[in-house]
């Protein structure tokens, strides 16, 4: 795998492209957008088009030796060849969200080697808020002008504070999970700000039982990564990238071991 201080002066580089994208995103949130469907009647707007348009050369510049998978792309048929280093990119994620002008929205650009997150960007441009993480190098947020590391936590006495998806899910299925744990609250939160609240301690769990695609999470899991955190599939195995379709299994995400 690549230096820790290689991973952090990349991800320096990474932060204003992400706010960049974030800027083309709220430029066309402030008007009356129109909503189309793609062939897998997800929904998509101008923001995610062109907030990926911005990314994809900004990429290429910083890592023309790396490969891209895009969502857009994707969906477009223009699906690279990977190795052992590629970026996933959702140049919008939370599209729903976004739709419904709650705010919880994301840019989320991550790395991968060796089919694990190594670094990731992850920013809320309608919160201002960006989390980010180098893997063995460093994990903060910032927001209101200031940077903070930031970590897990141990769960509390009083119980888990466990994340769900605000736009997706299954609670009968949720439920069965969480089944024999002290949980003290369940917040709802859309887009990869879930993974992003186990990073920065804000809650503990993120039981993902539902369908995802690797995009959606990289960044993300980079990083939970780099915060001590860790995501697996249901059945405790570590989750992998550069599947064949780049689809997730069920996973969760974890602020402390279990």
């Amino acid at each position: 795998m690549s230096d820790p201080q290689n991973r952090l002066d990349l991800l320096e580089q990474l932060l204003p492209v992400a706010r960049r994208a974030g800027a083309v995103i709220m430029d066309i949130y402030r008007t009356d957008f129109e909503v189309r469907g793609k062939a897998d009647a997800s929904p998509v707007t101008e923001a995610d088009e062109r907030a990926e348009a911005l990314i994809l050369p900004a990429l290429a510049e910083l890592t023309p030796e790396i490969p891209v998978i895009a969502e857009e792309a994707v969906a477009a048929g223009q699906i690279p060849e990977v190795g052992e280093r590629f970026w996933l990119v959702d140049p919008l994620d939370g599209t729903r969200e976004f739709v419904s002008r709650n705010g919880e929205f994301t840019v989320n650009i991550g790395l991968i080697e060796q089919g694990q997150p190594v670094l990731g960007v992850v920013f809320a441009p309608a919160l201002d808020r960006v989390f980010a993480g180098a893997v063995a190098a460093a994990a903060f947020t910032e927001e209101e002008g200031k940077r903070r590391a930031i970590a897990v936590r141990e769960p509390p006495e009083e119980g888990l504070t466990v994340v769900a998806s605000r736009s997706h899910g299954d609670p009968a299925a949720l439920e069965g999970f969480l089944q024999g744990r002290r949980i003290a609250q369940l917040r709802s939160a859309g887009s990869s700000l879930k993974i992003c609240l186990v990073a920065t301690g804000e809650a503990d769990l993120y039981p993902r039982l539902g369908r995802t695609m690797e995009w959606d999470i990289a960044a993300g899991h980079a990083v939970l990564a780099a915060a001590g955190g860790r995501i697996t599939r249901v059945d405790g195995e570590p989750l992998t990238y550069g599947k064949p379709d780049f689809a997730n299994p069920h996973f969760v995400a974890w602020g402390f071991s279990d």
